[in-house]
């Protein structure tokens, strides 16, 4: 039987996880034009923005999922296609610069918790999220950012083999090429996650908190 999402997002138990939606990814600064522009024509700055509001001022806590690099590249393994094109800018998305920061939009908060990895295509891949996640009480995650046939699909499996619900909005989420983006979030999102609109959170917040 499904869960109505008003209780499977309950804000004491539920967290919202922004994945890579940093000036270098996604922003003024990104060195993936297409994938920006991709994120734009959904929307998933705005909706997440709209989002993580919400989220802040009902306590449930927003966590941003970051990727970065040390100048030295020390525990950085450049093992796919997808770092080793992030890595051919020397200066691109180095811990503590410009491209590694979170977009405007979504400025943290000092409420949010910044969880930054300099490996791997996904968030857990060795940091403490799910420690923070499972000290926090969070049983549910939302899952927004980019993208969505590699970085949120990864966060989705790893977030499912640890146990936890998982809740995409599809307007908060992008990927590339837009077409394969879609089929993947209409035909292997729906068998590991809930898919919604950030409109339909929003609106099962405000009946939860009535």
């Amino acid at each position: 039987m499904p869960i109505e999402l008003a209780d499977l997002c309950r804000p004491a138990h539920t967290a919202v996880l922004t994945m890579e939606i940093q000036r270098g990814v996604v922003g003024d600064l990104s060195a993936f034009p297409q994938l920006a522009d991709a994120a734009a024509r959904v929307g998933v700055i705005p909706a997440t923005a709209r989002l993580v509001s919400t989220a802040r001022s009902l306590g449930v806590k927003v966590i941003h999922c970051t990727a970065e690099f040390r100048p030295d590249r020390a525990g950085t393994a450049v093992n796919c296609q997808l770092v080793a094109a992030a890595l051919r800018n020397p200066d691109h998305m180095l811990s503590g610069t410009p491209s590694a920061e979170i977009v405007p939009e979504l400025a943290p908060e000092p409420t949010d918790l910044i969880c930054p990895r300099l490996s791997g295509v996904s968030p857990f891949n060795g940091t403490s999220l799910d420690t923070w996640l499972r000290n926090l009480g969070v049983t549910t995650v939302i899952a927004t950012g980019v993208s969505v046939n590699l970085g949120v699909l990864g966060l989705a499996i790893e977030a499912v083999n640890l146990g936890y619900q998982v809740v995409v909005p599809r307007d908060a989420v992008a990927g590339l090429p837009a077409a394969y983006a879609d089929a993947v979030l209409d035909n292997t999102f729906p068998l590991i996650t809930t898919l919604t609109t950030v409109d339909a959170l929003l609106a099962a917040w405000s009946a939860s908190s009535a």
